[in-house]
């Protein structure tokens, strides 16, 4: 401003950003390397990664998951979680429906922690997990990229070595494509911006997009809703 008040430019002036042309893209991960990801990661790690795999959900939604989320569906046998929008993304409501393998996980960490969904024991005291993306997960995929290139003998590719925790929710999105889940549809399980949910969704569209999160559940080589298989057995 200057001694009148005014500012020194009537019209602020329009700046060109530069493209962004060194964006890591996302890497297709694939079920045999997403098995032995899990294998080398911490339980409580590999929970909220299965979890996250068959939500779509982002990693501060999967961390900061609360019970008090949680809406119980007794027509439908099932629950659901509400995240307020102040804690998404976009703003908006974000509507997380559970397959049976996101359920198996909700249903393992029950009990353990009194508000928050998915917690880590440190020295004798459960706590909420802060982010996913730490030093064990970076530790883990070094560990998998390791394990990678010692089965198959040759040099394990650069995108999985690297494989990032928001890779998993560009797996979920485009098994859902590959099952033939309506793009509508997809981007409501997703939780993109669409303005379609709301907290008053029918009981048909809740069995709908149950129904179509389960599409994908039977094209995952463990089949089985446990999670048994994630735990590393000690040699």
């Amino acid at each position: 401003m200057d001694e009148r008040g005014l500012t020194w430019l009537e019209h602020a002036p329009k700046i060109k950003l530069f493209p962004v042309t060194d964006a890591r893209k996302p890497y297709p991960l694939s079920a045999e390397e997403q098995a032995i990801l899990f294998q080398e990661l911490p339980d409580h790690l590999a929970r909220m990664a299965l979890f996250k795999g068959n939500s779509g959900c982002r990693e501060q939604e999967v961390c900061g998951l609360k019970w008090d989320f949680e809406i119980k569906v007794p027509e439908l046998d099932t629950s659901v979680f509400i995240i307020p929008g102040d804690r998404v993304k976009n703003g908006e409501e974000r509507l997380v429906v559970l397959s049976r393998v996101a359920r198996s996980v909700i249903e393992s960490v029950r009990g353990i922690h009194p508000e928050y969904v998915f917690a880590h024991e440190t020295k004798g005291e459960w706590k909420p997990v802060g982010k996913m993306n730490n030093t064990a997960w970076k530790a883990a995929r070094e560990r998998a990229a390791d394990r990678w290139q010692e089965l198959k003998g040759t040099p394990t590719p650069e995108g999985f070595r690297r494989i990032g925790v928001h890779d998993l929710k560009h797996k979920w999105g485009r098994r859902l494509r590959a099952a033939g889940v309506s793009f509508e549809d997809r981007q409501d399980l997703l939780g993109h911006e669409s303005g379609r949910i709301t907290t008053h969704n029918s009981r048909a569209e809740l069995a709908s997009l149950i129904a179509a999160a389960e599409k994908v559940c039977g094209t995952d080589p463990h089949k089985s809703p446990t999670i048994t298989w994630l735990r590393r057995q000690n040699t």
